[in-house]
């Protein structure tokens, strides 16, 4: 019997809670411990869709603040209402300049949930999702402020583990973080760089 149930605990509470998807409650205990969203910070999200992470960030920034959230897929409309919110749809490694956000500046926080797209075959999806992560690194310099936070997804392997090593430098404080609410079955962990050292 695997530990894996679709329909879990934080499917079922993001449902009554009226947030988009179960990965919200993965952010609120990076945030409640790490303390890396406040009112009146400029937020991308990277790979923001279906947009849980958004609804979250939304209201911790408060009306001060707003959330730019960027995703190759359809905008989702169930967020274009929200008024600190922007949406767009395109890759983040078209963007060369942040005037294509609508903003001016670097960002306070970078989010990154993003996951490749899967093969279920164990080494290249490793390698894929340190790809990906190697690629979001390389755009800090772009998009994050000197002294921001960043929260990024990641897969567990060795080679992973290697990179972020060589990358904690990059920040005053580097945590590793495994949330109660991820899936048993996944390999998943979240590093979180706080106070950015451009």
């Amino acid at each position: 019997m695997s530990g894996f149930k679709v329909k879990d605990h934080f499917f079922n509470k993001a449902k009554q809670d009226n947030y988009l998807a179960r990965s919200i409650y993965k952010l609120e205990e990076i945030d409640d411990r790490f303390k890396v969203l406040r009112a009146g910070n400029k937020v991308v999200d990277f790979g923001y869709y279906p947009g849980s992470w958004i609804q979250y960030t939304s209201q911790k920034i408060t009306d001060k603040g707003i959330v730019v959230g960027i995703d190759i897929q359809e905008v989702n409309k169930k967020l274009t209402g929200i008024n600190n919110v922007r949406i767009y749809q395109k890759s983040i490694f078209d963007v060369t300049d942040l005037t294509q956000l609508g903003v001016e500046g670097q960002f306070d926080v970078v989010l990154s949930d993003m996951a490749p797209s899967t093969t279920g075959i164990k080494s290249v999806d490793q390698a894929r999702s340190l790809d990906l992560v190697e690629s979001v690194f390389g755009l800090l310099p772009r998009f994050l402020s000197p002294g921001g936070n960043f929260v990024i997804k990641v897969f567990e392997s060795q080679d992973a583990q290697n990179y972020l090593k060589a990358q904690k430098g990059l920040f005053s404080e580097f945590h590793y973080l495994r949330p109660k609410s991820t899936r048993s079955v996944s390999k998943e962990f979240f590093v979180i760089g706080k106070n950015f050292k451009a």
